[in-house]
């Protein structure tokens, strides 16, 4: 995980919806919930609770998470070494 350049990550909007959603929908799916149901922090802390203690739906977390950190461009795990270089997102024609 230390040849991954994570401040360009968080740069990126699109990394950022997509870390959210590997976070939030493996969750929502898991207990048949939409969003509009989560209607009080109540609610959301005693979802987040149930969350924690099934190591069935963590290991569903990590595994998303996983697949949205994960370069499919690149040998292995970590970030080309030209995107090591970058100090944002590079952006179409750079």
């Amino acid at each position: 995980m230390s040849k991954i350049n994570w401040k360009v990550r968080f740069r990126n909007k699109q990394f950022l919806f997509q870390l959210a959603l590997s976070l939030i929908m493996p969750i929502l799916l898991y207990f048949n919930i939409e969003v509009q149901d989560v209607t009080s922090w109540g609610v959301l802390f005693n979802m987040t609770w149930e969350a924690l203690k099934n190591p069935f739906l963590l290991f569903t977390v990590a595994v998303s998470v996983y697949n949205a950190t994960n370069d499919p461009t690149t040998k292995g795990t970590r970030d080309s070494e030209q995107a090591m270089t970058y100090e944002d997102p590079r952006k179409d024609g750079e």
